[in-house]
């Protein structure tokens, strides 16, 4: 083991960093942000300002001989009032690609939220460190995965060999952006999430905007695409407008014209993908808003809307998709590079037989690496609107 001597301390600094938009400098280190400053000064709730600070799919990206690598944070973990403690975030390390090591730090901050209220209480705590050991001697690319539903402030990297920046993989750059599931809810560990599987499966680098109970069409999400490189887009729309029951189809409409309209500001012709939700039997037909239910002791969801009300407007999944698909059909004739996808063939009635929903609404690890393989095959693969090549 080394000792003090042996460490080498490097500043995190943003160019270590990937998938972030932004950092924030804080009293302890570097905080990795996933929406710009002036989309964060008109975020209007907790939630989202949790969400985007929840570094999914943001990693450190190093390129060092280093045998051992401590990462030293303070995160800021979310429980919920009445609900078992939930297991630390994971930190996943890999080596040219390959996962190579896992580690958790334990204490930090507790952000814990009432579900009933929406009220959140927050108790501070002390730094940890995530420790990686008995990597290869010799050269090699290191990416460091932060926890991806986990604050996590970046205070100290050691390492017992100099690091350097990770080169530029060369690889496209896919922006996705979409709900609680392509944040990553339910799953095990940040490298074990849909989009970052799919990423891994069609060779790019993944920029994700999964933001948990907030994928609302919010025009400075848009406008944060609008001005992020990117060769490849996404958006998954649906879960979030329904479940919240924040709009009717009068409004809908035109804020989901609006929205592509304004990531085509930046991105005229970039292959762009519109997905509507996968399937999620409580709210294919019953509006929303999705409430929690404790019965039985563990956490589910249930809609409460009234299915009458479909007639005055009011959304469900299935008029959500048709109204997409009709929305795109509609742009197709004057761009060629916007696609459609029903998030039903990434995960449909099949995948909810085999895999069901343990919540009601977030697929279980299986579930996302399901989503994963059929997004990369229907959207990577021969054919589909993400094939290099094919469009843009």
């Amino acid at each position: 083991m080394n000792t003090e001597h042996d460490w080498i301390t490097t500043p995190v600094t943003a160019d270590l960093l990937r998938g972030a938009l932004d950092v924030e400098r804080t009293a302890h280190g570097l905080l990795p942000h996933r929406l710009p400053a002036r989309a964060r000064r008109q975020i209007p709730d907790e939630q989202l300002a949790m969400a985007e600070a929840q570094p999914s799919g943001v990693r450190l990206a190093l390129r060092t001989r280093a045998t051992t690598i401590e990462l030293v944070t303070l995160p800021t973990k979310r429980a919920y009032r009445g609900l078992p403690a939930p297991a630390d975030g994971v930190y996943d390390l890999l080596v040219d690609g390959r996962l190579a090591g896992q580690d958790t730090v334990t204490g930090g901050n507790v952000r814990t939220i009432d579900m009933a209220t929406q009220s959140a209480e927050l108790l501070e705590g002390s730094p940890g460190t995530a420790r990686f050991t008995d990597l290869p001697a010799r050269d090699k690319d290191v990416e460091i995965w932060l926890p991806h539903a986990e604050i996590t402030e970046l205070i100290a990297l050691r390492t017992d060999a100099p690091v350097e920046p990770a080169p530029d993989s060369g690889r496209r750059v896919w922006l996705h952006h979409g709900s609680s599931i392509s944040h990553g809810s339910n799953a095990a560990h940040p490298t074990a999430i849909w989009p970052t599987l799919a990423a891994a499966r069609g060779g790019v680098e993944l920029v994700n905007l999964g933001f948990g109970g907030s994928a609302l069409l919010d025009p400075f999400t848009a406008r944060a695409m609008r001005d992020t490189p990117a060769d490849l887009i996404s958006v998954k729309i649906g879960i979030n407008v329904v479940n919240t029951d924040a709009m009717r189809l009068r409004a809908f409409t035109p804020a989901v014209h609006g929205f592509l309209d304004t990531i085509r500001e930046g991105h005229p012709t970039t292959p762009l993908l519109v997905v509507s939700s996968i399937l999620c039997p409580v709210q294919e037909d019953t509006p929303g808003p999705l409430a929690p239910d404790f019965q039985g002791g563990t956490l589910r969801f249930k809609a409460t809307g009234d299915p009458a009300d479909r007639a005055a407007g009011r959304l469900t999944l299935n008029i959500i998709r048709r109204e997409l698909e009709r929305i795109v059909g509609q742009w197709a004739a004057d761009d060629p590079n916007l696609h459609h996808l029903d998030g039903r063939e990434l995960y449909g009635e099949t995948d909810y037989a085999e895999l069901p929903l343990p919540d009601e609404v977030h697929p279980d690890p299986a579930g996302h690496r399901r989503i994963a393989e059929n997004f990369a095959r229907l959207a990577f693969g021969a054919g589909g609107p993400f094939t290099p090549g094919i469009n843009g």
